[in-house]
């Protein structure tokens, strides 16, 4: 494990204010008005947010060592090839609930802040119950593994959105309106049964939900995986920030070319079954720490040899294309 201080209060009240800041500059400055986000925009966010979580990497090597720079870095490349999966779900779903361009980027801003929120507890209880029961470490080392190998043998299984359990649930429960209404979570309307003014929600806020909820699943694979690199809670938190701050953008910047890298898919599961093999194998194998270098080259080589191979692959259909506009 690095050399970060366990309680070290003034990074933790650092970070969070910059992430903060950076979260009210989106939506305050940035992206006040909904549009469309262009090709163009999306590169170049994408490279204000990787340069600046490299950057932070930068700064937890100068602050607190090499190694935890390197355990840093390594957390943040495995988040952000995970999050990949999540960019494929999300396109299915923006595409069931027929969500314009326009709209993506509300839906997914607010579900970043709901994201951020999950990880933080995740990751909160993850650091205490290891640190009281160190086998815990085993078990998600074990975990992972059976993900890694599941995940590998669904391969590019599209998921049904009409069928999902919480989708079904909150249509059973809430009154939904049959289409979006602009940018609008909730909406107020006359209610055709009653002729009473009622609360509707809209399917903007059912795209919200399961954008939640997806990211929660997801969570409980990275959450852990990133727990084989360190134990440290800092550094596996802000990993899994500066990786979720960049979603969006990496969202829109692949989620039209998204077909054409299918076989990440089976690097991400690759990538599950070697870090868990890390905790329960590795780890003991290589005298208590498998050497980080190795760890960053081999999840490097994993994602580069996926997206070579996907280049020369045909690329395939994941669903019909988004509604032009709200229906």
């Amino acid at each position: 494990m690095g050399g970060v201080p366990e309680h070290s209060l003034t990074a933790w009240v650092l970070f969070n204010a910059m992430v903060l800041a950076f979260l009210a500059l989106d939506l305050g400055v940035i992206n006040r008005k909904a549009h469309e986000v262009t090709f163009r925009e999306a590169v170049f966010w994408n490279v204000v947010w990787t340069v600046l979580g490299l950057l932070f990497g930068l700064v937890v090597a100068r602050l607190y060592g090499r190694d935890s720079g390197v355990e840093y870095l390594t957390g943040y490349v495995i988040e952000r090839a995970l999050s990949i999966d999540n960019i494929f779900v999300f396109v299915i779903v923006f595409r069931y609930f027929s969500v314009p361009p326009q709209y993506q980027h509300r839906v997914l801003y607010w579900g970043i802040l709901g994201a951020l929120v999950m990880r933080a507890a995740l990751i909160f209880a993850g650091a205490v119950i290891v640190g009281l029961f160190h086998w815990v470490l085993y078990l998600f080392g074990a975990f992972l593994v059976v993900t890694g190998f599941k995940m590998w043998i669904i391969g590019d299984h599209v998921p049904d959105i009409a069928s999902n359990p919480l989708l079904k649930f909150l249509k059973r429960h809430m009154r939904v309106t049959e289409g979006l209404r602009g940018n609008a979570f909730w909406v107020r309307e006359t209610d055709p049964a009653t002729g009473a003014l009622e609360r509707f929600a809209t399917p903007l806020l059912m795209a919200l939900v399961l954008v939640e909820f997806v990211d929660l699943i997801f969570a409980v694979d990275s959450v852990p995986a990133i727990f084989a690199i360190t134990r440290e809670p800092l550094l596996v938190f802000t990993s899994n920030v500066c990786a979720i701050l960049g979603l969006r953008t990496l969202y829109f910047l692949l989620a039209g070319a998204i077909e054409r890298f299918h076989l990440l898919h089976y690097a991400l599961a690759a990538i599950l079954v070697f870090v868990g093999l890390k905790m329960v194998w590795l780890n003991e194998a290589f005298g208590g720490k498998f050497p980080i270098e190795w760890s960053l080259g081999a999840i490097a080589a994993i994602l580069a040899a996926a997206v070579a191979a996907s280049l020369l692959s045909p690329r395939r259909s994941i669903g019909p294309p988004p509604a032009a506009s709200p229906p």
